[in-house]
């Protein structure tokens, strides 16, 4: 339990300041936010899993509304506040440091709910039958998740993502899920392997180069893991990624 510990507080530290602590791209995140339907007025908006809040800013703007920003960690919080400051947003970005599993907000309580990359804690499976308690009828949801793009992947990629994510599923089976769970789907668009490298692997290099000169057991075990997910990456983009699901409450 020690160990485990260690490694998830070196994972935080790895990622802790960074701008994204998953991959995505801030004009798709306004690419989708242009496809959807124009929300009620004074909506009620939240980025569950916001991390260090990149979408959680780019809804205040582009919404010119509150957005409830979710995450378990403080940390990152407080850099998603630094920012909101920096760009005058701050009455406009609301932190919750909370298990975003575990909301106890009322029934039917948004309009709009966004997540990009964190969805996965929870499965998929599990974030859309979590979620769709707190969404009003007809209200939106866009969330990303991991997802095969290959009907038949790498046998390096399988390996990988069967041990680390067993239950990624391909856009047709996540579609079907989040059918079953009560949502319909508006669209499935698919994150460029771009956003990956620009936004996300290319500051976490650089960061990883950093820590690496005085990294301790558990950081050095942290710092082969993800290198070997970003080599996985290198050689197999085609066969996986981020997809966003565009769903509408029913």
């Amino acid at each position: 339990m020690e160990e485990l510990n260690a490694e998830l507080a070196a994972l935080h530290t790895l990622h802790q300041g960074l701008e994204r602590q998953g991959p995505g791209d801030a004009a798709f995140t306004r690419q989708m936010l242009a496809l959807l339907a124009r929300l009620p007025d004074n909506p009620r908006i939240a980025d569950l899993g916001c991390g260090s809040g990149a979408a959680t800013l780019e809804l205040a703007q582009w919404c010119r509304a509150p957005v409830t920003a979710v995450d378990l960690s403080g940390g990152f919080l407080e850099t998603l506040r630094t920012r909101a400051r920096a760009l005058g947003l701050e009455a406009w970005v609301r932190t919750v440091e909370a298990d975003m599993g575990k909301l106890d907000w009322p029934s039917g309580s948004l309009d709009l709910l966004w997540s990009e990359g964190a969805a996965y804690n929870l499965t998929f499976a599990g974030a859309l039958a979590t979620w769709r308690r707190l969404l009003a009828p007809q209200s939106l949801a866009v969330i990303s998740e991991l997802t095969w793009f290959a009907q038949h992947p790498p046998a390096a990629a399988r390996e990988f993502w069967d041990t680390g994510y067993p239950t990624m599923a391909s856009e047709q089976e996540n579609s079907a899920m989040a059918l079953a769970a009560g949502y319909e789907v508006l669209g499935v668009h698919r994150l460029p392997s771009r956003a990956w490298w620009d936004n996300y692997y290319g500051p976490l290099l650089e960061r990883m180069a950093r820590l690496r000169l005085s990294a301790n057991a558990a950081m050095q075990s942290v710092l082969a893991a993800t290198e070997a997910e970003i080599d996985l990456f290198r050689h197999c983009s085609d066969a996986y990624g981020y997809s966003f699901y565009l769903l509408q409450a029913r």
